[in-house]
């Protein structure tokens, strides 16, 4: 299923739900929510059994999203369009807004919905390792915590210092994080950074290796 699928297949109020708790935060009223959706906060209710169910579809929606834009960007990378994967469009906007207010809402909410990150992470890695993308780790699990936890915090720091979740204000500040971290973050993610491997080597002999 691509992303055109996705949208068609998912009900609209969940879509104009994550609308909402991006602008809003989790906060937001179901009668709020319900108008943004054009519809009653009965129905909601009688589609979802409650707001939380409502959250719930939400996550799973914008998790499905996530993994999906992140397996197209990976197979377009491995017939060497790396334009196609790394040229954005305002279709994101929301999600990164729920995304943002997911991580700012901390708690078991935030938690539970960055641990199913990292395990939507997982599949998507092991994708682009057998596309030969990718590299393999030597443990993959904790590179991919690393690199959602370590991607999550550069948006919400940068977020949080040059916009706002709603809007304009979001749409620019993302942008403009994209304009200044993307030659830097490929140059890591392609050259590496340092000139030898002797850190790694050290550090896994002074903590990997046997006791004694």
């Amino acid at each position: 299923m691509g992303r055109e699928q996705l949208f068609t297949h998912t009900d609209p109020i969940v879509v104009s739900a994550v609308d909402s708790f991006g602008r809003q935060g989790f906060g937001a009223p179901l009668r709020g929510i319900a108008a943004d959706a054009g519809v009653s906060a009965a129905l909601i209710i009688k589609r979802f059994g409650s707001k939380d169910g409502l959250h719930a579809a939400c996550d799973a929606f914008v998790r499905e999203w996530i993994r999906i834009v992140k397996s197209e960007n990976i197979d377009a990378a491995a017939r060497g369009q790396f334009l196609t994967a790394i040229v954005d469009d305002d279709e994101q906007l929301p999600m990164i807004a729920y995304i943002m207010q997911s991580v700012l809402a901390g708690g078991d909410v935030g938690r539970q919905f960055v641990e199913g990150m990292i395990a939507d992470a997982e599949t998507y890695m092991d994708h682009a390792v057998e596309k030969g993308l990718a590299k393999p780790s030597r443990d993959e699990r904790a590179r991919v915590r690393y690199l959602v936890t370590s991607s999550l915090g550069s948006l919400v720091l940068t977020l949080l210092m040059d916009g706002r979740a709603d809007g304009a204000d979001l749409a620019d500040a993302f942008r403009r994080m994209q304009r200044e971290t993307a030659v830097p973050m490929i140059e890591l993610y392609t050259q590496g950074l340092f000139t030898t491997p002797d850190v790694l080597d050290d550090y896994l002999r002074l903590f990997d290796g046997p006791p004694g």
